[in-house]
């Protein structure tokens, strides 16, 4: 998965709003993606990300510079016993051990946001 430019949310979307999980791009109006796992809502939006900016490029349209302060960047040493179970389940799931870490704190986020 390509790396997201441009700060994003993610939230649990309700049973009335069709379930799953949305992502929302603040500094792109409309650039929203959505999927029924965090996983997929984040591959989702990464494509919903090239093209908008694509979009953007061939209409001529100003692109908005990311209002992001933070470079998205955060190193965490963990215990390697955690480091080994966490690298374990990442590749029972196909994915890399960051795209499982960043599901795991973003579903964890968007429970204790709905609880």
């Amino acid at each position: 998965m390509k790396k997201i430019e441009y700060p994003f949310t993610i939230r649990r979307l309700s049973k009335t709003e069709g379930g799953g999980w949305l992502v929302e791009f603040p500094d792109l109006p409309g650039c929203i993606a959505d999927g029924e796992t965090i996983e997929e809502a984040v591959t989702n939006a990464s494509d919903a990300l090239r093209s908008w900016l694509a979009t953007a490029k061939e209409f001529k349209d100003p692109v908005p510079a990311t209002s992001a302060w933070m470079s998205g960047k955060w190193v965490q040493r963990v215990p390697k016993s955690l480091h080994a179970k966490l690298a374990a389940k990442a590749g029972k799931e196909g994915v890399s051990l960051n795209t499982l870490v960043v599901s795991l704190i973003a579903e964890g986020l968007g429970r204790r946001a709905t609880g």
